[in-house]
């Protein structure tokens, strides 16, 4: 499904940006570091946060810091690629916690999956009991990272909208 890109003026984008990367900033701070009073800034976060443009706040949790550095990316080919498998298999995806990203991709594979675990022992145990039993996986292939170069979210393509 297509959307078509929202109308963010410059305060707009500064107002995600700056919430991307501090989602616990006070109103009057936000309208400080973006040239407007209290009143207007809380106006246009409510606007963002009533059109679904801000989905919600979350804490950045450090996966590091948690055990959870064995970063895996796995391409996925199905059996069948008709919309009711598609839809079981993108289910089924939803319940595994050691997913954290899936993308349905247009290439000779189906799904890129992004699966974290503590170590290539979990990550084997994960691969073996819950990616392969998926429905409709025909086969896997694994790419193992070995460092994150770049990761943000998307306040980065902010800079390029408008």
């Amino acid at each position: 499904m297509q959307m078509n890109r929202p109308d963010l003026d410059r305060f707009d984008r500064l107002i995600l940006k700056i919430l991307a990367e501090d989602g616990r900033i006070s109103v009057a701070d936000l309208g400080r570091r973006i040239g407007l009073s209290k009143s207007p800034t809380q106006a246009r976060v409510k606007r963002l946060e009533s059109e679904g443009i801000i989905a919600g706040y979350r804490a950045l949790l450090d996966p590091i810091r948690l055990g959870l550095d064995h970063v895996a990316f796995v391409e996925v080919r199905l059996t069948d690629t008709r919309e009711k498998a598609l839809a079981e298999f993108n289910a089924a995806v939803r319940k595994v916690a050691e997913i954290e990203q899936a993308h349905m991709i247009a290439s000779n594979f189906d799904y890129l999956l992004k699966i974290r675990t503590g170590s290539m022992s979990e990550y084997r145990a994960v691969l073996a009991e819950k990616i392969s039993s998926l429905p409709h996986v025909a086969n896997t292939s694994t790419f193992v990272a070995m460092e994150a170069v770049k990761e943000t979210g998307v306040s980065g393509a902010l800079e390029g909208m408008g």
